[in-house]
């Protein structure tokens, strides 16, 4: 990060690319060094953590808990105030968050991670919106905030006031090779650990081998919960290290065993979403659908979203794959190809399991 005059910084990254491990690296090493204010982890998979109205009492009780001078200015508002948790989320950012930092000029770090992942009804992010308003009010601040590049989180990024303060940091465009370098330290490190704690099967020293170590770098081609799953996949307790690893290793153009231990879960959650505000019965969007995304899926070479309408004789191709920016490479541009960032997804959507 190297323009610190910015306010706010979104780690922008495709479905299942390491944004949480990084937020949650980057907090563990924040509040080691003292600059931690507050973070908060969004989850849908936990009510609490995917209610937005949880998060600024919880930003606010964490501030309190690490600055002294903040405590006080709170606890004055508290008094007076008492329910302020349940008032809008404008009246929690200000009362919560703003009016105790303006009053203490405490320079500090939030986090907020998945931001995507919290329920919000607005066409733009409503924390981002809210956060358009009072950022440049507590100029000492700075937001780390990673999300999907979902069509809310866009558009919240997009807002007049937030563009100028913010820096975006495309993880998916991070360089190649020190993704790939990322990843196998990660793959060695685990499966040695394996190695050394599984007492029930006879690991052999150097097991795995560099070929089994290249062979899952290629496979998982940056995707990082592809890593992940992998490495839960052949941890299992009720299978041998070794069977489930040369299941991996000698299906190298398939993904099915890496899918159902985690990676199909992902596309799911991903696709649900996309089609939230969609009637089940509306064939011809779904028909639509399956014309454009089975088109950038299938073509031999990667289309333009201009070439995908020339060949399909659809209009609204950048409309279809508006929802899909956390899964598909979209470039702004009409003239650059859209494409697949990891094997799997295609591999999961033409399975008819």
């Amino acid at each position: 990060m190297n323009k610190w005059g910015q306010h706010i910084f979104w780690l922008n990254g495709l479905a299942g690319t390491g944004k949480s491990t990084i937020a949650q690296t980057f907090a563990e090493m924040a509040f080691a060094d003292g600059k931690l204010g507050a973070s908060f982890f969004c989850s849908r998979d936990f009510e609490d953590r995917s209610n937005l109205q949880a998060i600024f009492p919880t930003l606010a009780f964490q501030l309190a808990y690490q600055e002294p001078l903040f405590r006080e200015e709170l606890l004055q508002v508290l008094k007076v105030s008492p329910d302020v948790g349940q008032h809008s989320l404008h009246l929690q950012m200000e009362k919560l968050i703003v009016g105790p930092l303006k009053a203490t000029c405490v320079p500090t770090l939030i986090i907020i991670d998945a931001l995507d992942e919290c329920k919000d009804e607005e066409p733009a992010s409503a924390i981002l919106s809210i956060l358009s308003h009072y950022t440049n009010e507590i100029p000492k601040v700075k937001f780390f905030i990673t999300g999907q590049p979902e069509p809310q989180i866009r558009t919240g990024f997009r807002l007049e006031s937030l563009l100028p303060i913010t820096e975006v940091l495309k993880l998916h465009e991070v360089k190649p090779e020190s993704v790939n370098n990322d990843i196998k330290l990660f793959f060695q490190t685990h499966l040695t650990e394996l190695a050394k704690k599984r007492s029930d099967c006879d690991l052999m020293e150097g097991w795995p081998s560099s070929s089994e170590i290249n062979t899952l770098c290629e496979k998982a081609a940056g995707l990082f919960i592809y890593a992940s799953t992998v490495i839960k996949f052949v941890t299992s307790k009720s299978r041998t290290p070794i069977k489930q690893l040369n299941w991996i290793t000698s299906l190298q153009q398939c993904t099915s065993h890496e899918g159902r231990s985690g990676l199909d879960v992902i596309y799911t959650q991903v696709l649900k979403q996309a089609v939230d505000d969609v009637d089940a019965d509306d064939e011809e969007f779904y028909s639509h659908f399956r014309t454009v995304v089975g088109a950038v899926l299938l073509v031999f070479n990667p289309l333009s979203v201009k070439a995908l309408f020339d060949l399909l004789g659809v209009s609204d191709v950048s409309t279809t794959l508006r929802s899909l920016h956390s899964l598909l490479l979209v470039p702004t541009s009409e003239d650059v190809p859209v494409q697949v960032f990891h094997k799997s997804f295609p591999d999961f959507l033409v399975d008819q399991k």
